[in-house]
């Protein structure tokens, strides 16, 4: 057993040597950052302009947004402050799934995005990604990273509003993604500094006409993958031979992780994730995505895939600043990291044994009377928690109270420390001169 734990983590410090690989090539653009930052944190890109990508991916909330399911357009606030909206904008259901932290996308090993993976790199596609946009998606797009940034304006929930409320929602609800892409682009078109960005940003920009959403996405990802890397962690100065960068219980949970805990067996590579899909009897809270007898179950991968053996399968999480990036699980059941671990110690036990209804309570789920009665609709009926723990693939193992607590620092000791203060990425202002804070 030694011996497998020695080639374990050898393996991982295999590449210390050489710095962590970014779709930019390690070389962003500046121009094209900024210009991302400012259409990152805009609202002018959603249909009612009262939400922006930064809403549900904060740098003030770790890129994510510390709610279990994120509130999308009509809600107001922001991180664990977010309401549901009132009178006519209040919002129509949760977002499904957890917002997922955004930190180290721009590495090459990320080639799925979203808990399900229906954005994956493929070349079969004329813009090498596969996404529920298919064919149609641009084949201008620079990296996985901007194909992703092209799709939650597309979602009623997300950003686009309801049908009836706004052109970019007509779109959205008819299935017309092409049309909803066109119509931003002309919204970008009449910013006189927007245009002036672009041109600057982009060697085939001359005109504002030139301008179309397959820019915006590219530059959104460029900011993305410029501002939340996160490769300068104790882990990584201890992959880089600094043998004191790990205290002792740091070491021995890294000793765990990649030994007898298993947990390298699924989190692996530069991200801690072999960016492949399994069931680990996640407990499911809120509407879902209409699957199952309830309606409102999640039957994960299988939705990309059409394969029931897919079941309940969601894409392995990558690990860095793990610590930071709370709630966790594809629909934010477990609100602290040692809750989630121990789940992962026996993943059917933490599904049958899961309090729905006071976890829910205190999970960060902005509370309203009708989204609160759907929330744990799937965790009170037997046949679909049976049905989730059946797919399980994960057996039981034991680990002390203090090796759990070994286990948690190392993944701790995944923290980039300059990812703790991310003040500097939000801007001060937006082009569109919509308030940023509203």
């Amino acid at each position: 057993m030694e011996k497998t734990i020695v080639v374990a983590i050898s393996l991982a410090l295999s590449s210390a040597a050489n710095a962590v690989d970014f779709v930019d090539g390690n070389s962003p653009n500046p121009l094209k950052v900024e210009l991302g930052k400012m259409l990152f944190h805009d609202k002018e890109l959603s249909g009612n302009r009262n939400i922006s990508c930064a809403t549900c991916h904060h740098a003030l909330t770790d890129t994510g947004d510390g709610l279990s399911l994120p509130v999308g357009e009509g809600g107001v606030g922001l991180g664990v402050t977010r309401d549901t909206g009132s009178g006519a904008d209040e919002i129509h259901e949760r977002v499904p799934r957890n917002a997922p932290p955004v930190f180290m996308i721009g590495s090459v090993e990320l080639t799925k995005m979203f808990h399900d993976g229906r954005v994956q790199l493929n070349d079969s596609f004329p813009s090498g990604v596969e996404s529920p946009a298919g064919g149609v998606l641009p084949d201008n797009l620079e990296n996985i990273v901007a194909a992703q940034a092209m799709l939650p304006v597309t979602s009623g929930a997300e950003m686009a509003g309801q049908a009836g409320e706004n052109r970019v929602a007509n779109a959205a609800a008819s299935g017309d993604v092409v049309k909803v892409w066109r119509l931003l682009a002309e919204r970008l078109h009449k910013i006189p500094e927007y245009v002036d960005l672009f041109k600057a940003a982009f060697d085939d920009v001359n005109r504002k006409k030139d301008i179309t959403y397959a820019h915006a996405a590219n530059a959104i990802a460029a900011f993305e993958i410029d501002a939340w890397r996160a490769n300068n962690s104790p882990y990584d100065a201890y992959r880089a031979a600094d043998d004191g960068a790990l205290n002792a219980h740091e070491l021995a949970g890294m000793q765990l992780f990649f030994g007898d805990a298993g947990c390298s067996s699924c989190h692996n590579g530069d991200l801690l994730s072999d960016m492949q899909f399994h069931a680990i009897a996640m407990p499911q809270i809120g509407p879902g995505k209409g699957d199952g007898a309830t309606g409102h179950e999640d039957f994960g991968r299988e939705q990309v895939t059409g394969n029931p053996d897919d079941r309940f399968k969601f894409r392995t999480p990558p690990l860095r600043n793990v610590a930071l990036t709370a709630p966790y699980g594809h629909a934010g059941a477990y609100d602290t990291l040692e809750e989630v671990v121990r789940h992962h110690l026996d993943p059917e036990a933490g599904l049958r044994d899961y309090d729905c209804i006071s976890k829910t309570a205190e999970l960060p789920l902005p509370s309203r009377p009708d989204l609160d009665a759907i929330d744990c609709v799937v965790m009170e009926n037997d046949l679909a928690v049976d049905a989730i723990a059946y797919a399980n693939q994960l057996a039981p193992i034991h680990l002390e109270d203090n090796q759990v607590a070994d286990l948690i620092a190392f993944l701790h000791a995944l923290t980039d420390k300059s990812n703790i203060d991310l003040r500097r990425d939000v801007p001060k202002y937006a082009p569109s001169e919509i308030p940023l804070a509203e």
